[in-house]
């Protein structure tokens, strides 16, 4: 899953940069609102993460712009106003989930991971299909209840095609969805993600259709 954290404290941003990357999710950061507008606005993205005190344009006003384009990516909002007030203003203004500073690390992780999972119509944690068992909370994977060590990238290209079952998804939303700014893919990363991902869960989950992309469904 994709998150685009703007935040403007650089020692915050890259604490939280690295505690989501490490946490499987792949991250693009902005450290001020017109350059996370520019980055919301050229991207597909699960979860905006957004500090609402932001230079040259705030988070709300951020957020504003976001849900009158027609954007409904789900956000989490940063703040260390911890009001009843700030917190309305910010539901009102079109966010999901809201956060105050300090925070620990683990519950920020635990609200993204959740606003994703919301994101594709599935709020709870373990999923069964067929033989194999997904935990999304613990991120845990079980075939014919053995566990199935994934790396992080190949756990975001499981999760993704999981919580979009059914559907036929095309390569390049795939790169949209599991690669960051760190990244750039090349013709065929995706096919050998697939490749190296069916090595491990058997060949007959993940489903090419020629052209189109990828569908996972059991046979």
């Amino acid at each position: 899953m994709r998150v685009l954290l703007v935040e403007d404290s650089k020692i915050l941003l890259r604490t939280v940069r690295r505690a989501l990357r490490h946490a499987g999710f792949a991250v693009d950061t902005a450290a001020d609102g017109e350059e996370g507008l520019v980055a919301a606005e050229a991207n597909d993205y699960d979860v905006f993460v957004l500090d609402i005190m932001l230079p040259k344009l705030d988070g709300l006003s951020l957020l504003r712009q976001l849900r009158a384009a027609g954007n409904t990516t789900h956000v989490l909002l940063l703040t260390a106003r911890d009001t009843v007030a700030d917190r309305v203003q910010g539901l009102r203004q079109g966010a999901d989930d809201y956060l105050v500073k300090p925070f620990a690390l683990a519950e920020l992780i635990e609200r993204v991971r959740v606003l994703c999972r919301r994101a594709y119509g599935n709020k709870s944690g373990p999923l069964c299909i067929g033989s194999l068992e997904l935990d999304l909370s613990a991120r845990r994977l079980r075939r014919d209840g053995a566990e199935v060590d994934l790396t992080a990238r190949e756990w975001r290209l499981l999760e993704y095609l999981v919580l979009r079952r059914g559907e036929v998804v095309p390569r390049s939303e795939i790169e949209a969805h599991i690669y960051d700014e760190l990244v750039e893919p090349m013709s065929n990363v995706v096919d050998t993600a697939v490749y190296n991902l069916r090595r491990k869960i058997g060949a007959n989950f993940i489903h090419t259709r020629r052209g189109l992309g990828y569908v996972v469904e059991v046979q």
